[in-house]
């Protein structure tokens, strides 16, 4: 399977959790070769103090264990 499709399905997994809040995340960009994925975070959870928790114990604790190829996720 492709990696962004794969990338993209585990972030809808994610996504209703985000739209509770009245944020969401979007795909931007995955670099094969760093791993690094980038996304955009959006709407509240552009603004949260808290966004920074939810990218990385949320969205990258979720992307990582289930993408190995991922190493890291980054907001845009």
């Amino acid at each position: 399977m492709d990696i962004k499709k794969q990338i993209n399905d585990e972030l809808e997994k994610i996504r209703p959790q985000l739209q509770m809040d009245g944020g969401d995340v979007e795909f931007v960009d995955f670099n094969e070769k760093t791993g690094v994925l980038i996304v955009s975070l959006v709407g509240m959870c552009a603004t949260c103090p808290m966004s920074q928790i939810t990218l990385k114990q949320g969205i990258e604790a979720t992307i990582v264990k289930a993408i190995p190829q991922v190493t890291e996720v980054i907001n845009a």
